[in-house]
């Protein structure tokens, strides 16, 4: 299809959406029309690690969830309710968009105390989230999730040494008012939530910045949201072309594929909705893989330095 953003600038949006051959051409090119009309630029924060490995994308009956990327390995374990019943692991873009926010609200403040209530609410309408209905259900299922489950990092240095971060998400449960407020809406959290001190910890040590508008304009579709968090990690640190294969693909965003060759039409497309948020990365597919290609970072770095993130 060619650069979507070009394609915009020089047909319009319209004009490109008639050109589009398929529907996920069509997708990029919505994701990149919402870019590009952005007039702010807000900044996320995720952990390193999420950009090395993730999540679930579907409901999964396993109770340890196990990942690996380049350098990285994720173990996730489900908590139990106070029967002792499995709660399960969190997946999806609901837990990933409920993480962005605690890590970034975490780093911009400073503090592992994380303000909810109105704030949150706030920030759901921002991203387009509802607070009611369906969309508050799936919520509240994922809080939960990520309220009980136990995670451990893995990185593995340069010289062969290992570094082990062990903890949870949130020292305490996310927890549900039930009460209703002046519009009618349920408010969905307590006052406040405080980050596990080791995952904070290592959260400071290993913040990557990404674009709240781009991660707004793919909320429905994790794996592209995964896909673009890695690049926004890995394009601006390279200093020379970098091939990645299927089989390492495989390895990071496989889930739910047996075969590297059976995720290769799907992460493609989440490639395409991935760059289309993300005009400035610059990758190429090919036969045995990707090419990364060293890129401008997705935050301008005088953004991010305003955190303290270099």
């Amino acid at each position: 299809m060619g650069d979507v953003h070009r394609l915009i600038r020089e047909h319009g949006l319209e004009g490109a959406r008639a050109r589009a051959a398929s529907k996920s051409d069509r997708q990029a090119i919505e994701a990149a029309a919402a870019i590009m009309a952005e007039e702010e630029n807000r900044l996320g924060i995720t952990h390193a690690g999420f950009a090395m490995t993730s999540l679930p994308h579907k409901r999964i009956e396993e109770v340890l969830w196990r990942r690996e990327g380049h350098r990285t390995t994720l173990l996730v374990e489900s908590g139990r309710d106070r029967k002792g019943q499995f709660v399960g692991v969190p997946y999806g873009s609901f837990a990933r968009l409920i993480l962005l926010y605690l890590q970034t609200e975490a780093v911009r403040t400073g503090s592992p105390e994380v303000e909810l209530g109105r704030s949150m609410k706030a920030w759901m309408g921002r991203m387009s989230l509802t607070t009611g209905g369906r969309t508050y259900q799936l919520v509240t299922e994922q809080a939960r999730r990520i309220s009980a489950c136990r995670l451990t990092f893995f990185f593995a240095r340069e010289n062969g040494a290992e570094a082990r971060h062990n903890g949870a998400f949130v020292q305490d449960a996310i927890s549900f008012a039930g009460v209703i407020d002046d519009e009618d809406q349920p408010t969905l959290w307590q006052d406040k939530v405080r980050l596990d001190e080791g995952f904070w910890r290592s959260l400071r040590e290993h913040p990557v910045p990404v674009r709240e508008e781009a991660i707004k304009a793919i909320s429905n579709r994790s794996l592209a949201i995964d896909v673009y968090i890695w690049l926004a990690y890995r394009l601006h640190a390279l200093a020379k072309p970098t091939p990645v294969s299927w089989s390492a693909l495989h390895g990071q965003f496989g889930a739910g594929f047996r075969l590297a060759r059976q995720l290769k039409p799907t992460f493609l497309e989440a490639l395409k909705l991935a760059l289309a948020v993300y005009p400035e990365a610059r990758v190429e597919p090919e036969r045995d893989g990707i090419l990364l290609l060293p890129s401008p970072p997705a935050v301008p770095r005088q953004e991010a330095r305003r955190l303290g993130i270099t």
